[in-house]
């Protein structure tokens, strides 16, 4: 995009934020532009990739039973090397929604979902801590999140 998002950009952005599957007549209308503005506007912020995919968000009574935790893990020094590979290998684990690869005083946070306490602790202790290279993990337990409303 060889210009900067202006507010038609950030009306498309929010509406689909909350529904990536509105179709176009009413996104048009929503953001207050005509169907074929709202669809060329969509299309460059797609080959822009200003949108780089479309998602579904499942409920947690749906997938599991709704517990949702954050896993923090710091590795140890000597496993700096490997930072990129321990990363690919959280990404491929079950029940992980997300994985943040940090600066600061951890490494990553995941976030995952488990059928249930023992899951998450299954995660924490055996697959996780278990690893050579990981030095220490915290965990929190998810009581209710939300989605931001600013794009």
């Amino acid at each position: 995009m060889n210009r900067p998002l202006d507010e038609v950009d950030r009306s498309i952005l929010r509406e689909l934020k909350n529904n990536a599957r509105l179709p176009i007549a009413e996104l048009a209308t929503r953001v207050r532009v005509s169907e074929s503005t709202a669809h060329r506007r969509l299309k460059a912020l797609i080959d822009a990739k200003v949108i780089t995919r479309f998602t579904t968000e499942t409920a947690p009574a749906v997938t599991a039973d709704g517990v949702e935790a954050l896993v923090k893990i710091r590795l140890q020094s000597s496993a700096r090397a490997g930072l990129t590979s321990f990363y690919t290998f959280l990404r491929t684990l079950p029940g992980v929604e997300h994985v943040y690869f940090l600066a600061g005083d951890v490494d990553f946070v995941v976030h995952m979902k488990g059928t249930g306490a023992q899951a998450v602790r299954h995660f924490v202790s055996e697959v996780i801590s278990s690893r050579p290279e990981v030095s220490e993990t915290n965990t929190s337990l998810i009581f209710e999140h939300g989605d931001g409303t600013h794009i």
